[in-house]
Order: C-alpha cells, then sequence, then structure tokens
C-alpha cells in the first residue's frame, strides 16, 4: 500500500484533532488526579511528622491569629516549647485552648508547667497547666477555618461525593467512534 502525502497529512490531522468534551473530560481527571494524590500525601504527612488542623473559633489570639483562622500544629514535647510560642493544650472534659507560653517550668516526669495567655486577653490562664506533650501552631492562614467548616456540611460532602461520581462516571463510559473518520478506517480496508 503506498500513501500518498496528502493521505498522510490527514491521517495526521485526524489523529492530533481531538474534540473540545475529550480535552474537558482528560484535564478534570487529571485535576483530580493531582487532587487525589495530594491529599494521600498531606495525609502520609501529617502522620509522619504528627501535624493536625486546628480551627479558631474566638478571638482570644487577635491580631495575630484572628478568629476563624486555620492553623497547622505539630506535636512536640512541652520541654521543647520556649516563652513566646503558641501552643494547643488539651483539657481533660473542655475543649483544648491555643495561647502564647509567657512562662515555662520544670516538672517531674519530663513534664512542664506552662502559663498561658491569649494576646486579645488582659490577664492570663487562671491556673498553669502541666502537660508532657503539646501542639505547636507552625503557621496559621487568617479566614480559612469558614471554608474548612463549610467543606465538613454532609450536605457539601454528598453534593461532593455525587459530582465525582458523575465525573468518572463520564470520563470513564464507552464512547462512540467520531462521526467523522473515514469509514475505511474503521473497519481496515486498504486502498
Amino acid at each position: 500500500m503506498t500513501v500518498t502525502a496528502t493521505q498522510g497529512r490527514r491521517q495526521r490531522k485526524r489523529s492530533s484533532s481531538r474534540r473540545p468534551a475529550d480535552v474537558v473530560r482528560e484535564t478534570l481527571l487529571n485535576l483530580a488526579a493531582i487532587g487525589g494524590a495530594a491529599c494521600i500525601l498531606l495525609t502520609l504527612a501529617a502522620i509522619v511528622f504528627h501535624v493536625t488542623l486546628i480551627m479558631f473559633k474566638t478571638g482570644s489570639m487577635s491580631p495575630a491569629i484572628p478568629a476563624g483562622s486555620l492553623a497547622v500544629v505539630r506535636e512536640v514535647p512541652a520541654s521543647s516549647v520556649r516563652v513566646g510560642d503558641v501552643v494547643t493544650v488539651d483539657r481533660p472534659g473542655r475543649l483544648p485552648v491555643t495561647h502564647r507560653v509567657t512562662s515555662v517550668k520544670s516538672a517531674d516526669g519530663g513534664a512542664s508547667v506552662l502559663t498561658l495567655k491569649g494576646d486579645a486577653n488582659r490577664v492570663e490562664d487562671p491556673a498553669p497547666y502541666t502537660v508532657s506533650k503539646v501542639r505547636i501552631v507552625l503557621y496559621s492562614v487568617p479566614g480559612l477555618a469558614y471554608i474548612v467548616a463549610g467543606a465538613s456540611n454532609p450536605w457539601v460532602l454528598g453534593d461532593t461525593t455525587v459530582a465525582v461520581a458523575v465525573l468518572v462516571t463520564w470520563a470513564l463510559w464507552p464512547r462512540p467512534e467520531h462521526p467523522g473518520k473515514d469509514r475505511r478506517a474503521r473497519t481496515g480496508v486498504r486502498t
């Protein structure tokens, strides 16, 4: 079989031209794959490095960390904490508190006694905290807690699940051949 230059150009043009729906489908699938890979990597990093997220519901750390901020925290021994660090301390039967360290004293068994104060508060917390581990604030992003809280709404999670299922179904559903393709190319007829 001999292929003329014109036939070769037509074949290359057909194979290189893609429908807009194909481009959109591939782009969305690639973005979903990148997002999924990022989620897996971030989860592994959180487990390995003992990193978690906390949301600030009050303004006790304003202006440094205003209400509605999302902070990345890492669990560390309390003995490594210094005055000026912002730490989260767990309180039995109550919500954790995240304030700035104003004093550190050593205690028995590797524990430390921490005195904390919120930047916006006039006085230190009523009682010091005796702890062996705390979560230190690495950085925070103002306003991001509202987005995370909104995304954790059951309706939003359900809608996201349905949208991803529709995207995967649409992307992987068998497609008919392109209507403009040459009939001979589909059937394998040689000229």
